[in-house]
């Protein structure tokens, strides 16, 4: 599975997106404080984390005995580079182009 399936596998699940939202609000947090948010056992939400970790979307480092988590935004910035942004740009041209027609000055009726 290359490291773009990975990502798309991660963010197919509500759960994975909810505690990606979590650490977007909160980064640095430990199992016990995601596992507040989440209606589901520590086992379910450790399971989820790992797929994120396996996804790089989230990095993990350790404070003595707790482990927490951060999110990593680069593989989402790296999907929105090769995916998402290619199809906005004509979408934004056409926009510019009709801003520009709009404001251009009419020649007046005689």
């Amino acid at each position: 599975m290359t490291k773009t399936d990975k990502v798309f596998k991660a963010l197919a699940d509500p759960s994975r997106r909810k505690l990606l939202d979590l650490l977007y609000a909160s980064d640095g947090q430990t199992l016990n404080e995601l596992c507040e948010h989440l209606d589901m056992t520590r086992q379910a939400v450790t399971k989820h984390l790992l797929l994120l970790e396996e996804a790089n979307l989230v990095a993990t480092v350790w404070r003595g005995r707790e482990k927490l988590h951060f999110l990593n935004p680069v593989p989402l910035h790296e999907i929105y580079e090769r995916w998402i942004s290619k199809y906005e740009r004509d979408r934004l041209q056409a926009l510019s182009d009709l801003k520009k027609s709009l404001e251009e000055p009419k020649p007046k009726k005689k």
